[in-house]
């Protein structure tokens, strides 16, 4: 899968065979943590991220003073080759 591939299906997650293997965060695991714990993948739309997690995988991204918190080991290297794509999508 090419990383264009990567954005396709926004809103899916893509427990097996796609780039992110398990990425997101469960319904689970966003009702446990609470609205302030919780994030979406700047990089791939619709995937929420418990913060706590994403920074404990080092998951996340600093730029221009605010925090990004990635859903999956795939999401870094996109945000780093245009980190004001993905910040200004997120705002």
């Amino acid at each position: 899968m090419s990383e264009h591939d990567h954005h396709h299906g926004h809103g899916e997650q893509k427990q097996s065979g796609g780039h992110c293997h398990g990425h997101g965060a469960s319904a689970e695991q966003v009702a446990d943590a609470g609205a302030d714990a919780i994030a979406e993948c700047p990089v791939m739309t619709g995937s929420t991220v418990v913060k706590a997690d994403a920074e404990a995988a080092g998951l996340f991204r600093d730029y221009e003073g605010q925090r990004y918190w990635l859903c999956c080991d795939a999401c870094g290297p996109l945000f780093d080759a245009d980190p004001a794509k993905y910040a200004t999508a997120a705002a």
